[in-house]
């Protein structure tokens, strides 16, 4: 089996869509964590952590313009 350049472009697609993808999942997930015990402690603090837990989304945003790049 012989390994191409386009095949290595599409591996390197994969990872970067995979990685940004795993990263945001893991942000997402203690952020949302804490800022639920936020909001249990204090209500008004919700318009913070709902921007703080849609913030992690741009890194996989990020990883589809690097795909779109390679």
């Amino acid at each position: 089996m012989d390994i191409t350049t386009e095949g290595l472009a599409a591996l390197s697609k994969a990872i970067a869509i995979a990685g940004t993808g795993f990263a945001s999942a893991w942000a997402e997930k203690v952020i949302g964590a804490a800022a639920v015990g936020a909001m249990v402690e204090n209500e008004s603090l919700f318009g913070k952590a709902l921007v703080l837990t849609v913030l992690p989304e741009t890194i996989v945003i990020f990883g589809l313009v690097v795909a779109i790049l390679i």
